[in-house]
């Protein structure tokens, strides 16, 4: 019996199921991505990002302070919206500078460019960066790829693409550092308005809803909130959980974070959430946080929601936390939360990330 040729026909249909997966899977993630690139085409987003004062001012001070690295050198702008990483760069003295921009906004872009009389310093290139053919390689790239929770929308995977394929050796990037940070968190205010508001609704309209709390309570617990959150209710200090070096950070290294973190609170109280926040770095000592004892910013915080767990002085909270790109869309996340108070019983929490379109 000749097993080997028997063998055959098996082995080719495995590999054609195997392709066709693959072929599937890039057509979905091609869709998401069209998703994403059209909630940019339209400019309140930009308007929103561009009037974030923290976050406009930050970049341009990042740019501005490192203007030796920039001065006619050529500069690699990934995801540049309606330009204005550009212009600064091209206010630093930049000798060119490609503006990647995938949406449609890279129109107005192009005319941002043009108004400003910067033409034969800035291009502007509507492409997605994976499918771009530059000239030559870049001495800069600058990028504002940060997304709630830091890594929400994968833009930092097409940094990291641009980075292996566009970057010189001893390149310069801006930003070039990137935290995480951690805190427990007293927020009762939420709880009361999500969950405890339907138990009141039998006073007012006489209609008991109170069966409806458990639901909302799920709701709650299950997917990430982003708001601004009081100073005053974050009790502990702030732990940094994960460090990206952005000159060395690879992509696959962003298909798990897990990082471990202990947190030593203030006084005694409820905890009943723990809020992330971010900051990234620019070369010369220039930070830009969103930080809930910073000014504000569009990010605002990310919220955990949990089952409220009482603490008292010194208590100490150890944790682990992992963020993964969702299995259903790789633009949003997946985060779970396992905890312990005092070496006590541990808590797990899983949470999604899936609603917050820019």
């Amino acid at each position: 019996m000749d097993t080997e040729n028997n063998c055959e026909p098996d082995l080719k249909r495995k590999r054609e199921d195997t392709e066709e997966r693959r072929r599937e899977v890039q057509k979905i993630r091609t869709k998401h991505d069209n998703e994403y690139f059209k909630c940019y085409a339209g400019l309140d987003i930009h308007r929103e990002m561009i009037g974030d004062s923290s976050r406009t001012f930050a970049y341009r001070k990042g740019i501005l302070n490192n203007y030796s690295s920039l001065y006619q050198k050529t500069v690699l702008d990934v995801g540049a919206g309606t330009g204005i990483l550009s212009m600064f760069c091209a206010q630093a003295g930049a000798k060119r500078v490609y503006a990647i921009e995938a949406s449609d906004v890279a129109e107005v872009a192009k005319k941002v460019v043009s108004s400003n009389g910067v033409d034969h310093q800035v291009e502007v290139i509507q492409s997605r960066v994976e499918d771009v053919d530059l000239p030559e390689k870049v001495d800069v790239i600058v990028s504002e790829w940060m997304g709630y929770m830091l890594l929400y929308e994968s833009m930092l995977q097409t940094v990291i693409y641009a980075r292996d394929k566009w970057l010189k050796k001893d390149g310069v990037l801006l930003p070039e550092k990137a935290r995480m940070f951690i805190a427990p968190l007293t927020d009762p205010d939420e709880s009361l308005e999500r969950v405890e508001f339907w138990k009141m609704v039998k006073d007012n309209f006489h209609v008991d809803m109170s069966c409806v709390v458990e639901f909302a309570k799920a709701e709650l617990y299950k997917h990430i909130t982003v708001k601004t959150v009081d100073v005053e209710n974050v009790i502990s200090r702030g732990t940094c959980f994960l460090e990206l070096d952005l000159y060395t950070v690879k992509s696959e290294d962003l298909q798990s974070v897990e990082e471990d973190f202990v947190c030593c609170c203030y006084g005694h109280g409820k905890v009943h959430a723990f809020v992330v926040w971010f900051s990234v770095e620019f070369p010369r000592d220039v930070i830009l946080s969103t930080s809930p004892y910073d000014s504000e910013t569009h990010w605002q915080q990310t919220v955990l929601y949990i089952n409220p767990v009482d603490v008292k002085q010194d208590s100490v909270i150890k944790g682990t936390i992992t963020i993964n790109p969702s299995a259903e869309h790789h633009r949003m996340l997946d985060v779970e939360l396992a905890f312990t108070v005092d070496g006590k019983q541990r808590r797990k929490q899983v949470y999604r990330m899936n609603d917050y379109s820019p």
